[in-house]
């Protein structure tokens, strides 16, 4: 799929993959295998980003994927995020898509809103908002119809 299909069809908690193509280097060539590793990986789609357009700055629209959480002892150190552009040369593959009557829990409502976790449920979302404290959190339930018309795009893509 293209980088405007994902931002069109592919609901925020899909599981992506992105890859330019090229085969993976050999261990032992580490400035290969880090600039391989840049261009191919994955996550899970945790915010779309419409096009924006002011009298001085231009900007397409793009989606961010969540890659990992490093730390240790239960404590996050760094997130890791990466932002695509509609026009993004990459091809990217659905690796899985939230299942219908799973619930997206949002930061905050509204544009630039990030998720923040995908419950099985909604009571699983509420007990996760108690321990993990966004005051100003959105949940969404999703929907049979948003992942029935995935599936039929992605298909066809």
């Amino acid at each position: 799929m293209s980088a405007q299909l994902i931002y069109d069809l592919v609901p925020p908690g899909s599981i992506i993959r992105y890859s330019d193509g090229t085969p993976r280097p050999p261990e032992r060539h580490r400035k290969k295998l880090s600039a391989w590793q840049s261009a191919n990986g994955g996550g899970r789609v945790i915010r779309k980003t419409p096009a924006r357009q002011t009298a001085q700055y231009s900007s397409p629209a793009q989606f961010t994927l969540h890659e990992g959480d490093y730390g240790s002892g239960g404590v996050i150190v760094l997130r890791v995020h990466k932002s695509f552009s509609v026009d993004s040369g990459l091809k990217f593959v659905v690796v899985s898509r939230p299942a219908p009557g799973s619930v997206q829990v949002f930061d905050r409502a509204g544009e630039g809103a990030d998720l923040v976790h995908l419950a099985a449920s909604r009571q699983d979302a509420e007990v996760w908002l108690q321990t993990h404290g966004y005051p100003n959190a959105v949940l969404e339930p999703v929907s049979a119809d948003t992942v029935a018309a995935d599936h039929v795009e992605g298909r066809a893509a």
